[in-house]
């Protein structure tokens, strides 16, 4: 087997070698035999991967089935991109040409549509060879950090989903506040590293995932910048992040033991059908709920806990609109 070629980085947010290990996992989706290391930075709190795949490597953790999502349920994919849209300014408000957005991450380009009815006027960047062809509107087909673009040009940024896979958000926030024309907005959607989600159930999408930001170092990017942090969101109206495994961890936790080790997690229905060489079905259901009852339980009770995080602001996801002074 051979393993692409890996990189150890300082802190992208203040520059610190000093961090601590959170946990070890490896690549649930696609290259189970691969780990890789959450850390923390101990100067400013925020959380990385480290070491990580070098850049050039990335795309063997982008397969085309990443993308597969984008193509389920288009009604639902179209109520979401709607209310993604709701935390841009109304686009009829302004006088003369229509207010130019730019969607960084635009996947097949569905987002940027939505606002487009909406009365933008729409690009998008994307660079993952495994993303749809994309032909009805501009879309850079390249890093957003390299567009051709060096001025003031758009009334609003987007970026769903879309810091945390990348090797250097400074940089992103940096162009972010280049590009973007004074009282324009920038929308961000990230992890949210003050969950346990995030920092103890190793919920993060390891290798894709590189960066988790809290509300502290979303702050303190968009700072160092110049731009100012206006709104703060944590809740699933965007992205559902379920706190899986939280009643595990808490048990645990009030009984003075660490936080849970991958191999100390409990196994899921399709990792027990794949062991036991089953097709998932309504019996297999209630099979696994019968000898996985502890499991079920937590599933049980996860939407009520969901509900204490959203409104204790340590839901997995966190939303940021800010804006260019």
């Amino acid at each position: 087997m051979t393993y692409p070629p890996m990189e150890s980085v300082p802190c992208n947010l203040c520059g610190s070698q000093r961090h601590r290990e959170l946990y070890r996992m490896p690549d649930r989706h696609y290259h189970r035999d691969e780990w890789f290391t959450a850390v923390e930075c101990l100067d400013c709190g925020l959380g990385f991967v480290n070491p990580r795949p070098v850049e050039e490597a990335m795309d063997r953790y982008y397969p085309k089935d990443f993308f597969d999502d984008f193509h389920r349920d288009p009604a639902f994919q179209r109520e979401r991109y709607r209310r993604e849209a709701a935390f841009l300014p109304d686009a009829r408000l302004g006088s003369g040409n229509a207010p130019r957005l730019l969607d960084i991450g635009c996947a097949n380009g569905a987002f940027p549509r939505v606002a487009r009815e909406l009365g933008w006027d729409v690009e998008g960047v994307e660079v993952a060879a495994s993303a749809d062809a994309i032909g009805d509107f501009p879309v850079y087909r390249m890093p957003f950090t390299e567009i051709p673009v060096t001025g003031p040009r758009y009334d609003a940024i987007t970026a769903w989903a879309v810091l945390e896979h990348v090797h250097d958000p400074m940089a992103y926030f940096r162009k972010v506040a280049e590009v973007l024309k004074p009282g324009g907005v920038f929308v961000f959607l990230v992890p949210n590293f003050d969950s346990v989600s995030s920092r103890y159930l190793l919920c993060e999408d390891i290798p894709r995932h590189l960066y988790f930001f809290s509300a502290r170092t979303a702050a303190r990017y968009l700072a160092e910048v110049g731009l100012t942090l206006e709104r703060s969101v944590f809740d699933d109206s965007i992205f559902v992040a379920p706190p899986e495994h939280w009643l595990r961890f808490f048990l645990r936790r009030l009984i003075g033991r660490r936080p849970l080790a991958w191999n100390e997690l409990p196994e899921s229905r399709v990792d027990y059908c794949r062991r036991k060489n089953l097709t998932d079905s309504v019996r297999i259901q209630f099979i696994y709920a019968l000898t996985h009852p502890f499991t079920m339980l937590d599933r049980l009770l996860t939407p009520a806990f969901a509900k204490w995080q959203m409104m204790m602001g340590s839901y997995g996801t966190a939303l940021f609109v800010a804006r260019k002074p």
